[in-house]
C-alpha cells in the first residue's frame, strides 16, 4: 500500500503573484515548491529594520480591498485573519505649493464639497462620472481582468462585448476627463492614478476611470504594521495549504527535454517538476534561464514594449515629529508636463521632477521609534537610466530642499537613517528588466492578449504570472494574476490527487 505522488509544480519568486500562484495551486492539491532568490518574501514589497525604524521598501498604497478579501475568502478565509485595516480620512493630500495644498477626504459629501468649490456644477459631474467608473470596476474588474487573454474567443460574448464598447476601451482617459471637468487642478486628481499604471493619460484607455472609483469610492487603506503585512498574511495562508517556501534560492537555470522542463537547477539543488510557473522577472526567466530555442520572444520584442517607470526612492529616518505632511503626499509644485515628457517620449532624468512623499508613523506608530518619523520619497523615473551615486544625491538635495521649503520646516539636519534605491538594486535584487519598477505600461497596444502570454510558446510545462503579463502592474492585479495562471496551469496539468493503492 503506497500514496501516488501529488502532481509536483515550482513557483520561481515570492512576490505578491507567484505567492497567490502557489497557494492556489496547494489548495487545488499540488505539491508546491516556491523559490525565491531573496531571503525576505514578498519581491518589490519587501521590508527591512534600520535604527528602530520599519520600511516598506515597495508598494505603499492599499487600493481594491475586495480584490485581496476575495483572495483570502477563496480559502475561507478573510484580511482580519492576517492583519487589520484602516481607511485613510484624509485619502491622502495633494501640495502645489508651501500653504497650498488639498486634501481629499474619504466622505463623498465632502469630497463633492470640495469639487463645487473647484468648480462649480462639477458636483454632479463628478457623479456621474464615477457611477459609470463603477460599471467600468465591476465589468472591468470581475469580467475582463480574471481573464487568461490567450484567445480573441475568450471575448466572444454579446455581453461582454456590449460592455467593451460602454468601458471607453478606444477613448484616451486625457479625453475622457475633460469631458468632465475643467478646472486644471480636478483634472490634475483625476488623472493622478493613472500614473500607476505607467503610462500617460493620452495613451492609456478610458476604461481605467475604474480607478478613480477604486481611489474615491472604495477608499485608501493601510494595513497596520506596514504593507509587508499583506505578505506575512499571504506566506502564512500558503503554508497553511501545504507550500515549501524556500528563500535564498535562486534558480540559475531551466532544462528542456521533449519540450518540456525537465529540471530546475538551483545553487542549492535540482528539482523535477511537471509545471512550472515563473513568478520571477519574464524577461529574466527567458533570457536567462531558457536556452535560446526555447524562448518565446525575441530581444527585439523586448526592446520595443513600453515600461511603465522605474523609480528613485529614499528611506528615511528622522529624528523629529514633522508638522503638516498626511500618510500620502503628493507634491505637484512643478508642471508635470516636461517631467512626463523624460519619462515617456524623452527618457532622462528629470529636471524638475514630481515626488511623492509616504509617512506612515503618522498613521503607525509601531514603524518609528516614539517622537520620531518614518518616510519614503519617490521620483517616477524612466527605466533604462544611468543610475550613479552622484545622481542620487543631486535628486536627494532637490527634493530635499522643496520638502523643507513647501512644508516650513528644517529636515535634512534631522536625518537619522538614509538609504536610497534606483535602477540598479531593481536589477540586483529583482533581475527587474531595464531596472523596472512597474512592469509594462498599460496603454491599448499592451492589453490582454498584447501582453506577453501567460503561456510559453516554446514549452508546454512553463507559465508566467506577475507584472509582466496580464493583467498587468500594481498589487491587485498581481494577486489576480496568480490566481489566474494557477487556474489555467489546472486546465493542462490537472493536479494528482494522493490517493491510497494496494
Amino acid at each position: 500500500m503506497h500514496d501516488s505522488p501529488k502532481t509536483k509544480a515550482i513557483v520561481i519568486g515570492a512576490g505578491f503573484a507567484g505567492l497567490a500562484a502557489a497557494a492556489s495551486l496547494a489548495q487545488a492539491g499540488y505539491a508546491v515548491t516556491l523559490l525565491e532568490k531573496n531571503d525576505v518574501a514578498g519581491g518589490r514589497a519587501r521590508v527591512f529594520q534600520a535604527e528602530g525604524f520599519t520600511f516598506d521598501m515597495g508598494p505603499s498604497w492599499y487600493w481594491m480591498p475586495d480584490v485581496f478579501e476575495q483572495f483570502f475568502q477563496k480559502f475561507g478565509k478573510s484580511t482580519s485573519d492576517y492583519y487589520q485595516l484602516l481607511r485613510l480620512d484624509p485619502s491622502y493630500q495633494v501640495l502645489y505649493g508651501k500653504g497650498d495644498a488639498i486634501e481629499l477626504p474619504a466622505s463623498m459629501p465632502e469630497l463633492e464639497a470640495l469639487f463645487e468649490s473647484l468648480e462649480p456644477g462639477s458636483a454632479e459631474k463628478l457623479r456621474l462620472f464615477l457611477k459609470q467608473a463603477a460599471y467600468k470596476y465591476e465589468v472591468g474588474i470581475n469580467n475582463l481582468v480574471y481573464k487568461p487573454s490567450r484567445s480573441f474567443t475568450e471575448f466572444i460574448d454579446v455581453k461582454l462585448l456590449v460592455d467593451v464598447l460602454r468601458l471607453d476601451v478606444f477613448q484616451s482617459m486625457h479625453k475622457h476627463v475633460r469631458k468632465y471637468f475643467k478646472h486644471p487642478r480636478l483634472i490634475q486628481l483625476m488623472e493622478f492614478p493613472i500614473l500607476f499604471l505607467g503610462a500617460l493619460p493620452e495613451n492609456t484607455p478610458a476604461l481605467y476611470s475604474l480607478m478613480n472609483y477604486a481611489d474615491m469610492a472604495l477608499g485608501t487603506w493601510y494595513p497596520m504594521g506596514g504593507m509587508h503585512k499583506i505578505v506575512e498574511g499571504m506566506v502564512a495562508l500558503a503554508k497553511e495549504q501545504g507550500v515549501d517556501i524556500r528563500l535564498g534560492e535562486e534558480v540559475q537555470k531551466l532544462e528542456l527535454q521533449n519540450g518540456l522542463i525537465s529540471k530546475v537547477v538551483t545553487a542549492k539543488g535540482t528539482y523535477e517538476p511537471e509545471v512550472v510557473i515563473g513568478g520571477s522577472d519574464y524577461h529574466h526567466v527567458e533570457t536567462q534561464l531558457l536556452p535560446a530555442e526555447a524562448r518565446s520572444y525575441t530581444e527585439k520584442y523586448w526592446d520595443t514594449r513600453v515600461m511603465a517607470p522605474s523609480s528613485l526612492i529614499y528611506y528615511l529616518g528622522v529624528d523629529k515629529k514633522l508638522q503638516g505632511l498626511r500618510h500620502h503626499n503628493l507634491f505637484f509644485d512643478e508642471d508635470f508636463g516636461p517631467h512626463a515628457h523624460e519619462i515617456y517620449t524623452q527618457p532622462a532624468w528629470p529636471k524638475k521632477p514630481l515626488f511623492y512623499v509616504s509617512a506612515p508613523s503618522i498613521t503607525d506608530a509601531s514603524v518609528a521609534p516614539e517622537g520620531k518619523e518614518n518616510l519614503f520619497i519617490l521620483i517616477p523615473v524612466a527605466p533604462d537610466l544611468q543610475d550613479t551615486e552622484e545622481m542620487r544625491e543631486h535628486y536627494y538635495q532637490m527634493v530635499m530642499e522643496r520638502l523643507e521649503r513647501i512644508m516650513g520646516q528644517d529636515i535634512r539636519r534631522h536625518v537619522v537613517f538614509k538609504r536610497s534605491y534606483a535602477h540598479q538594486d531593481f536589477m540586483k535584487d529583482y533581475h527587474a528588466f531595464k531596472g523596472n519598477a512597474y512592469g509594462l505600461a498599460n496603454t491599448l497596444l499592451q492589453t490582454a492578449m498584447l501582453k506577453p502570454s501567460l503561456k510559453s510558446k516554446k514549452v508546454r510545462n512553463l507559465f508566467y504570472t506577475g507584472q509582466l503579463t496580464v493583467p498587468g502592474p500594481g498589487v491587485p492585479p498581481s494577486l489576480i494574476s496568480g490566481q489566474v495562471v494557477a487556474s489555467e496551469v489546472q486546465k493542462e496539468f490537472a493536479p494528482q490527487e494522493t490517493t491510497l493503492t494496494v
